[in-house]
C-alpha cells in the first residue's frame, strides 16, 4: 500500500501546475531511495536519455515505471515514464 501511496504521490508531484511550482518541493534520488524500492538501470531508455541523468526503475502491477534524475546538485527528478512489463525487451536495447 505505502508504495501504492509514494507512487500516486509522484504523479501528483509531476503534475504540478507552473503556478504552484514555487511552493512544490523536487523529488531527489535520496527521497525516492527511501521510499522506492527499485533497481539500478545502467543506461536509461532513450526516450528518457539525457546527458549527466540516471535512471532506476520500479515495477509495480504489471508495468516498470523508470525514474530519471539529474547528477546535478540534490539529484532531483527530471523524468518519469511507465512502460507496459511485456515490453521491457525493447527497454533493455
Amino acid at each position: 500500500m505505502r508504495l501504492i501511496l509514494t507512487f500516486s504521490a509522484i504523479v501528483l508531484g509531476l503534475t504540478v501546475t507552473a503556478a504552484d511550482a514555487g511552493d512544490a518541493q523536487p523529488l531527489t534520488y535520496e527521497m525516492f531511495e527511501a521510499a522506492v524500492p527499485h533497481i539500478d538501470l545502467e543506461t536509461c531508455p532513450a526516450d528518457l536519455a539525457k546527458q549527466d541523468t540516471f535512471c532506476r526503475a520500479s515495477i509495480l502491477h504489471e508495468e516498470i515505471h523508470v525514474f530519471a534524475f539529474s547528477l546535478d546538485g540534490d539529484s532531483p527528478l527530471v523524468g518519469f515514464k511507465s512502460y507496459e512489463a511485456s515490453g521491457v525487451e525493447t527497454l533493455l536495447n
